[in-house]
């Protein structure tokens, strides 16, 4: 325990602390309490700003039950907020925040459903979560949206929780995707003694070698800016390269599902798209600007020192959500969002940061991106975002779990550099294993989307591992349809194990699948 909070926890009982009592699982559940006492709580460098008694959440909220809503701000400027359900369930369990972060965001606030006491942070400041203007020449934003807001969050939200609930929770958690789940390493790396069990989905963990492929890609789909409505590569492109793709990889996991297994193991020839007669373009053909931007996607980003970002793995392309909303454009959706300004997610995220965290300059050219200069450029700011550190050893000396996921078909961040760093952990540690997994999730998009099944209970699973020592081999992945019918399952396989059919039975019954 730190010594923040070892002061923190030395003037909690500022008014009544509440009684608790044990259900037949032995968890602690609250009694009846007065939220708006938590007003008065008294923390060191903390502003308790509201605690309200929501007793009927307002329709269409994710949070369903009755619970004290608790707001804050932590030092100048992280704004916070704990959720304490009425029937708690003894656990803690903190979301991350997607983008540039910017809003009191918890990416699994649903699971104050089920009894878990849950906190969010903005990383101190307010903003949209595809902008970066908050952070020019402003040191103490930086390291709080790269690191130390959720830390101090997760420290400020424990002893909110032991004040009001009048015991520690049993077990914390972190779970978090994309930005997320950078943030989640970085409470693996950093900060190991927060949370028992942590989820980390499509990391942004390696945050500057992405920010170099977006801007190349943007470059090579729009390279005349600033005209951000006419890309080199079509909503038509996108059709007729995705069909190429299911043509050349589909089938070969042995199952013809419009979902590529593996897509490592297939390369997408390019030449199999048809060439627009005299580079004119048409529906049915790709011109050499479109095919030239296409491959440049597909193929790794390279430097002076070697790969600095693995190429963009086959599939998905066409599905939406896909390529057109992150890669290729124009997406009408991003454009109402930032006023014209923004045709696609890469372009957004890449230029901003480049221009607020890199450059100090609002008027950056992406097209002066100079590759040989990156890592000279980005050291700074490396440092204080990219969560690559692959020594997990106070992790594995605190007994905590860690599991990591991706989807294959993600069109922001890439599946192989999270293999590329659990491998790297691997390395370090033969046996992490056995504190840290990773799954992969065929035809799924960023964070979920896709023709793969993408929903997948991940509290279940690291609280399983964490608290019953049951370490996950092989987790349900289910589809739903439009009106939320399950329409197929999958199992998601430990890595390097990948389901395979069994060759008997429904192709869309996990049951009829093993892990080999």
């Amino acid at each position: 325990m730190s010594r923040w909070v070892t002061v923190a926890m030395a003037g909690l009982m500022v008014f009544g602390s509440v009684p608790a009592v044990s259900g037949d699982d032995g968890v602690k559940k609250s009694a009846a309490v007065d939220c708006a006492a938590v007003s008065n709580l008294r923390l060191p460098d903390v502003a308790v700003k509201a605690a309200e008694a929501v007793t009927t959440p307002a329709a269409g909220s994710r949070v369903k039950v009755p619970h004290c809503k608790v707001q804050g701000v932590i030092g100048t400027e992280i704004g916070f907020v704990v959720l304490l359900p009425d029937a708690w369930n003894g656990r803690f369990t903190m979301g991350g925040g997607g983008g540039f972060a910017g809003s009191l965001d918890n990416q699994v606030v649903d699971v104050v459903n089920d009894g878990y006491a849950t906190a969010s942070t903005d990383t101190g400041h307010q903003a949209d979560g595809l902008q970066a203007s908050w952070a020019l020449n402003n040191m103490e934003r930086q390291v709080n949206y790269g690191y130390l807001g959720v830390h101090r969050t997760a420290e400020v939200a424990k002893a909110v929780i032991r004040a009001y609930y009048g015991t520690d929770s049993a077990y914390s958690y972190f779970l978090g995707c994309s930005n997320g789940g950078r943030q989640a390493l970085m409470e693996a790396q950093r900060f190991p003694r927060d949370f028992d069990g942590i989820v980390s989905g499509a990391p942004a963990y390696d945050f500057v070698n992405i920010a170099a492929s977006f801007v190349v890609t943007t470059a090579a789909t729009f390279p005349r800016p600033p005209d951000v409505k006419t890309s080199t590569v079509s909503p038509a492109d996108l059709t007729l390269v995705a069909s190429a793709a299911l043509e050349s990889c589909d089938q070969s996991d042995g199952v013809k599902d419009g979902v590529i297994d593996q897509p490592v193991a297939c390369k997408l020839p390019l030449d199999r798209v048809k060439a627009c007669p005299g580079d004119v373009a048409g529906s049915d053909c790709l011109t050499s600007t479109a095919r030239q931007a296409i491959a440049r996607i597909y193929a790794p980003l390279t430097g002076p020192s070697g790969e600095i970002y693995p190429g963009q793995p086959v599939g998905g392309e066409a599905d939406g959500g896909g390529w057109q909303a992150w890669i290729t454009g124009v997406d009408p959706r991003i454009l109402a969002r930032t006023d014209g300004r923004v045709p696609s997610l890469r372009y957004g995220f890449g230029t901003e940061f480049f221009k607020y965290f890199v450059y100090g300059n609002p008027a950056w050219d992406y097209t002066t991106f100079d590759i040989g200069r990156w890592q000279a450029d980005t050291a700074p700011i490396a440092k204080v975002l990219n969560a690559d550190n692959d020594d997990l050893s106070g992790l594995k000396a605190r007994t905590g779990k860690l599991i990591l996921w991706h989807g294959w078909g993600d069109p922001a961040l890439n599946a192989q550099s999270t293999i590329n760093y659990y491998e790297r952990v691997r390395q370090r540690d033969p046996g992490a294993g056995d504190y840290a997994r990773l799954f992969l999730m065929p035809g799924v998009l960023h964070c979920a989307g896709g023709a793969g099944p993408d929903s997948v209970d991940w509290m279940a699973a690291i609280a399983a591992w964490t608290e019953k020592g049951t370490a996950p081999e092989r987790i349900l992945a289910a589809k739903k349809g439009p009106d939320g019918a399950v329409v197929r399952t999958r199992p998601l396989c430990v890595y390097p194990q990948r389901a395979v059919y069994s060759g008997t039975g429904s192709t869309d019954d996990a049951a009829n699948f093993v892990c080999k």
